[in-house]
């Protein structure tokens, strides 16, 4: 009995460590999928469109009957704080996203997402909502831990080294003919551009979850509040996306690969919430 339950506790103390991998492997899902339906030429503000809207659909009915008894007042004041919160965290994070994804790779999309939490960490310790105490090891290891993924992803954006090939799996002109189009698709200049709005998107989420400690004490209704960061997200995005995008057929959605990304990435965003 007792090897029983010391097993079980075993368990239970591993779950947050799966619980992080499971979150890398989803992140990872959305990087590809997310470049892959670019990739087939959708527009990538049409895309944060579709991808709000389903949300807003989608959490709609969960917040209704699942928050029906919270009483959470909701005054004009706090509604502009949510919009505001919401141009800036959301629309603008994930609009950025989506045209660096363009200019970069899935890989290197997923391998800046482990920024979040180190630009997080420095910001909330810049508003002093969080402590820094560099006389303990644990205060070390976190100042230490952000700045050496910080310089990572500087390294990743502005240093590429030559391609590393585990096997000779081409023959000498088709690895030739691979090298030009890896080329082609992606020029320095590029990669440059794609890995600085990148990172500018990253910072704006790491903002958007520092504010959010704030708003969710003014508005409890954790659910609710999403759903309202949802569609307002949608709206600043369609008036975003209406402006650059002026051909019709970019909005068109069909049994494909477009769709299974933007639904892909809904259940992401349910995943985060």
């Amino acid at each position: 009995m007792k090897s029983l339950r010391g097993s079980l506790n075993a368990v239970e103390n591993y779950k947050p460590y799966v619980a992080m991998l499971f979150v890398q492997f989803v992140y990872a899902g959305m990087a590809l999928f997310s470049k892959a339906a670019i990739s087939k030429g959708m527009n990538s503000h049409v895309f944060v469109v579709y991808r709000q809207a389903f949300a807003s659909v989608s959490l709609a009915p969960l917040a209704f009957f699942l928050e029906r008894k919270e009483g959470a007042p909701l005054s004009w004041s706090l509604l502009f704080k949510i919009f505001l919160v919401s141009l800036c965290g959301v629309t603008m994070s994930l609009n950025l996203y989506y045209i660096a994804i363009s200019y970069t790779t899935a890989t290197f999309a997923a391998a800046t997402t482990n920024t979040i939490p180190a630009i997080t960490f420095v910001m909330a310790a810049l508003l002093r909502m969080e402590s820094i105490s560099i006389k303990h090891l644990h205060g070390i290891a976190k100042v230490l831990g952000s700045v050496i993924c910080v310089s990572g992803v500087l390294v990743f954006a502005f240093v590429k080294g030559p391609p590393v090939n585990f096997m000779n799996w081409y023959p000498s002109n088709d690895h030739k003919q691979v090298q030009d189009s890896s080329k082609t698709c992606c020029s320095r200049e590029e990669w440059i551009k794609g890995s600085l709005i990148m990172i500018s998107a990253n910072t704006l989420w790491s903002l958007w979850l520092v504010l959010q400690g704030p708003i969710v004490k003014q508005y409890p209704a954790k659910l609710r509040l999403t759903t309202l960061q949802c569609v307002f997200s949608c709206i600043q995005s369609a008036f975003w996306a209406i402006a650059v995008e002026r051909n019709p057929s970019a909005w068109k959605l069909g049994w494909d690969l477009k769709l299974l990304s933007v639904a892909y990435c809904v259940r992401l965003f349910h995943h985060q919430t």
